[in-house]
């Protein structure tokens, strides 16, 4: 573990609650004058400790339902648990902190600071959650390490290749050690040979540091190498199958 700041709320649930859980979740949305039902009552579980990918075709949910759990977005009917807490209810400034302790986001474009160095880029989380300079450069420059690139630490986002932003954003979501890592098509701006080496990062980091992963993705080959695989359609959840070992080892 990276290490946690003594003011970092703690987790009260029991080690059997579920990570995330999602009670007949239903989200709409208004798009060239009509109303879209992007979700349609989503049931789901996850254990902690679980990498589980989600896929479907494109419009089908997806992005939707990892904004919705994450408190990103709102959504209108049911209810989400982050390790037993309800979100829903909560205010904006109580969901934007329980995302900052609890959560890490990993997306696409990296979204990292184009003027701020990479370990400015990590250690920006734990600067905003109040924490130490001294101690957030000490645990962005731990985090930095651990996901392989300390050497790119001085460098700006432009300075790097895609793949050392994408690890730099790795770094980032897991800085102030979450519960819980999103990640929307986190391979999807890269080439097949640095795709791969982003996901055996991942599952790495996910066996070693016990975070759970949530990744939305197109590639098969990237979620083939999670616990599990959710299929999404029209807003509804069509298929969710464990995957074998084979592939995640692999």
């Amino acid at each position: 573990m990276i290490g946690k700041a003594s003011e970092k709320v703690e987790y009260k649930e029991g080690g059997d609650t579920p990570m995330v859980e999602a009670l007949r979740v239903e989200k709409e949305y208004a798009a060239g004058g009509v109303r879209v039902r992007a979700l349609r009552g989503v049931d789901l579980s996850i254990p902690r400790g679980e990498m589980v990918a989600v896929m479907g075709p494109s419009g089908c949910g997806k992005t939707t339902l990892l904004n919705c759990l994450s408190g990103l977005d709102e959504f209108d009917v049911g209810e989400v648990l982050i390790g037993g807490e309800a979100i829903k209810g909560m205010s904006d400034r109580r969901r934007t902190r329980f995302r900052a302790e609890r959560m890490g986001f990993i997306f696409q474009t990296y979204n990292l600071i184009p003027v701020l160095s990479a370990v400015e880029n990590v250690e920006l989380p734990l600067l905003v959650a109040g924490t130490r300079q001294k101690e957030a450069r000490r645990r962005a420059s731990a985090a930095l390490k651990m996901v392989g690139v300390p050497e790119q630490a001085d460098k700006r986002p432009n300075e790097m290749s895609g793949g050392q932003q994408q690890r730099v954003t790795v770094a980032r979501s897991l800085v102030n050690d979450p519960a819980i890592v999103w990640a929307d098509e986190p391979t999807g701006a890269l080439d097949s040979e640095t795709s791969g080496e982003i996901v055996d990062l991942l599952v790495r980091l996910n066996r070693e540091q016990g975070h759970t992963f949530v990744l939305v993705t197109h590639d098969a080959s990237v979620a083939a190498r999670a616990h599990r695989t959710i299929r999404m359609r029209d807003g509804l959840i069509e298929g969710d199958e464990p995957n074998g070992k084979d592939g995640r080892d692999g």
